[in-house]
């Protein structure tokens, strides 16, 4: 970074009375050190006693959280709340080695209650970790060279990249180039090893945060890398995203979208999810120079008074797409080129065996909203012991067996099979769902999600049965609140909870992940939800064209109005 970068990440720190209350808390932490490593040895309450720690965590990777279906009983016995933490691994485009699983496996079945789950980032969490193990578990994924760095808080988070196996020409290119970006743009203070690992503070003559300065990034920012015709990751839901380009002489770099981001706040209309703007080419030597510049321009103009309006997609449209784009360039040293063609056919996972061009085949296995409970471990333990290539998740919750030499085929068929995992039929509907984890963990969850969208699935199935569509893809996305974090605004059908048993339900997104959906069923319960896709899926049936998907239908069959402007999902 230029000193100049510097010099304005210093400015920000220094007007702190103008900024909001977690701006004044990040800049008083000591660089993310606080006082959680006093914190740690509190053994009167399971939780962390400051609260200021609590949010430092989330820069740390982990979230205080605690059971909700017990919070009446505990405050009826005039117990604190079950409190435990989620602990959240950064892996950069969701690659995994046969010893980081085993290493993972071992710490989920000591210290996580037996289960592990894969989330719509590609990566893993922990749930149900108490306060005494939260420093096993990150210094065993250290023994695997894993950490939990930034895979929250207000700074660029874990980095994405395409894992379907279909667009393996330049996966290994673009995976490595994901994970040099996420070890690139995570901060830099050594709080994480001192607090964690026990190392020694060292005096240093230059900035602890050279980049992120005193008060890091205003919200979080994500990143993720596309490969066409697959958009897996939902490239337009990052606030940076490349999507490569290339042809077979290799690769040529990437299409840049800017200012993607599912978030909104409930009865708040200033706030809404928006997809990302495409505003030119860059060549691959220009990544690590234009996500410098996006973060840069995010870091010095993004809002640091109101929180809900400190996404990046706000900076955009507060300032206006041209100027922001003249801004990056001006950071980056050069200008962006036009726009090259490119095509997604889906956003979906290729599920059962695929060969690749290399001659290496690759399993994608479907793991309903990514939970791998006991059994699944026992599963996927057993493949890793022999398994010699790697494992990828998928931003769709599913993982995939990986670069397996054909010989090897067998073998894996084998285990799956001891263990009744075989791949086997599974709808359409389904193998295209999301879910977040919300209740009863998540603080923010106002209804089910994970635990519910199962059973509602077991009720949509035989309507699509009786439609004819059994086999049709359509994808299908719940949240457990607004907040998004199943990316649910880009579903063809998609729930975010309001209250227990209550949800809107949106119509309309793209199949391709390329546009957002509109609300059709405000604070709905479940027989008027399925009443409506009942009725809606009948007329698809019988109007549709050939091929066509169905969040196109219900935009040419006027059942909602399409999107047309990126950010504007229920007027």
């Amino acid at each position: 970074m230029t000193a100049k970068t510097i010099d304005r990440s210093r400015d920000l720190s220094q007007s702190l009375d103008k900024l909001s209350a977690d701006e004044r808390m990040k800049a008083a932490s000591d660089y993310l050190r606080g006082t959680i490593a006093h914190g740690l040895l509190d053994r009167i309450t399971g939780a962390m006693p400051s609260a200021g720690d609590v949010k430092l965590m989330k820069f740390q990777g982990i979230y205080q959280q605690d059971d909700r279906d017990l919070r009446d009983e505990r405050r009826r016995q005039k117990l604190e709340p079950a409190y435990q933490f989620m602990i959240r691994v950064r892996m950069p485009g969701g690659v995994c080695t046969p010893e980081q699983w085993l290493k993972l496996d071992g710490l989920a079945r000591q210290h996580g209650s037996q289960t592990l789950r894969v989330t719509t980032r590609q990566t893993f969490q922990f749930h149900w970790v108490l306060k005494d193990s939260l420093r096993p578990i990150i210094q065993g994924l250290h023994e695997v060279l894993l950490d939990t760095v930034a895979a929250c808080g207000d700074d660029s988070r874990g980095v994405m990249c395409t894992v379907n196996p279909e667009s393996s020409l330049f996966h290994a290119q673009i995976a490595a180039l994901a994970k040099q970006v996420s070890d690139h743009v995570i901060p830099k203070t050594r709080a994480y090893h001192e607090i964690w690992y026990g190392a020694e503070r060292i005096a240093s003559s230059g900035p602890e945060e050279p980049f992120y300065g005193r008060t890091y990034m205003p919200r979080k920012f994500k990143i993720g890398f596309a490969l066409p015709p697959s958009n897996d990751i939902d490239v337009f839901a990052q606030d940076v995203g490349f999507i490569a380009i290339g042809d077979a002489n290799g690769l040529q770099g990437f299409n840049v979208a800017i200012g993607g981001g599912m978030g909104r706040t409930d009865n708040a209309p200033e706030t809404y999810p928006r997809l990302a703007s495409v505003i030119g080419f860059i060549p691959a030597d220009k990544v690590f120079a234009c996500a410098d510049a996006a973060m840069t321009v995010q870091r010095d103009y993004g809002d640091r008074k109101d929180r809900m309006h400190a996404r990046f997609k706000y900076t955009i449209d507060d300032k206006g797409l041209d100027w922001i784009k003249a801004e990056i360039e001006r950071h980056m040293g050069s200008k962006f080129e036009a726009e090259r063609p490119y095509e997604f056919t889906s956003n979906g996972d290729v599920f059962g065996w695929v060969e690749t061009p290399d001659g290496r085949h690759h399993l994608t296995l479907f793991v309903e909203n990514g939970r791998l409970d006991l059994a699944w471990l026992d599963t996927l333990r057993d493949v890793a012991r022999i398994h010699t290539g790697k494992f990828r998740m998928t931003a769709n919750q599913n993982v995939i067996i990986a670069d397996v030499e054909a010989d090897d085929r067998a073998a894996i068929d084998a285990v799956l099979e001891s263990h009744g995992k075989a791949p086997g039929h599974v709808s359409a509907l389904r193998r295209n769902s999301i879910a977040c984890v919300a209740l009863p963990t998540c603080g923010l969850a106002m209804a089910e999600s994970e635990r519910y969208l199962p059973t509602l699935i077991d009720k949509l199935e035989p309507i699509l049965a009786n439609h004819g569509l059994a086999e049709e893809p359509i994808t299908i996305r719940m949240s457990g609140c607004p907040n998004g974090c199943s990316r649910p605004y880009i579903g063809e059908i998609a729930l975010t909870g309001r209250a227990p048993g209550k949800y809107n339900l949106y119509l309309g997104g793209g199949f391709r992940g390329e546009r957002l959906n509109r609300m059709v069923l405000e604070n709905a319960g479940e027989s008027a939800i399925l009443e409506t896709l009942d009725e809606v899926l009948g007329r698809y049936a019988k109007e549709r064209e050939p091929g066509e998907h169905f969040g196109d239908f219900t935009i040419r069959a006027g059942i909602v109005r399409e999107v047309t402007e990126g950010r504007f999902f229920n007027d």
